[in-house]
């Protein structure tokens, strides 16, 4: 029973409802702020700070920060499980929230690598997981048009690319005050957890164009 249950727990609903939750708390809350961010400089003198990888993965800088993730996370999010769950049985909802954990923890540890002796970097938000997320239905549906800005239409194997090219470039930069090596890396990840999970899915993105 226990088993089942577990195979069939709806993952990304659960993502979706504590990430978005615990966001608003904070954002009426703000002293939580400093006690729920990725804080590097902690991290790499207590490891059991590590905990801040997680909690700064559900809590978000503002409104449209917030909006903006959980619109991307509710289009692809969800459906990702689905087909994960179609290819894969039940299990492919442990798969999914192995993905997204998994995308979170790693997208997080070149930044916390950078910046572990800037003690006034901070960084929130849970870009990284849902970067992971899109690359890896990307995979699935290269062709599938994307509306950047909620405006141009953009075929996902175009945008990948361009994502990627334009996250190196402003990683170099770093001066917009976003993460852009979560972003990266988050993608990277989700591109390297699908093919090792599916390893068949890279003759199915080449199969459809």
């Amino acid at each position: 029973m226990l088993q089942h249950y577990l195979f069939n727990f709806p993952v990304a609903s659960v993502i979706f409802a504590l990430t978005i939750g615990l966001s608003i708390y904070v954002f009426s809350n703000p002293q939580w702020f400093g006690k729920l961010m990725l804080h590097p400089y902690s991290i790499s003198r207590d490891k059991r700070k590590f905990y801040l990888v997680f909690t700064s993965g559900l809590i978000h800088k503002d409104w449209m920060h917030l909006l903006f993730n959980m619109i991307t996370f509710y289009y692809f999010g969800f459906a990702l499980e689905g087909i994960f769950v179609q290819e894969m049985g039940s299990i492919g909802h442990l798969m999914f929230a192995l993905l997204y954990i998994v995308g979170l923890i790693l997208s997080d540890i070149p930044t916390i690598i950078r910046h572990k002796n800037d003690y006034g970097y901070h960084s929130l938000g849970a870009s990284g997981a849902i970067s992971a997320v899109l690359f890896s239905f990307i995979l699935f549906y290269p062709t599938t048009k994307l509306y950047i800005f909620f405006a141009i239409p953009m075929p996902a194997y175009l945008f990948a690319g361009l994502y990627l090219v334009y996250c190196i470039y402003a990683s170099k930069r770093a001066n917009d005050g976003i993460n852009h090596d979560a972003h990266l890396f988050g993608a990277l990840t989700g591109l390297i957890l699908t093919i090792l999970m599916f390893p068949g899915i890279i003759n199915h993105f080449i199969g459809q164009f």
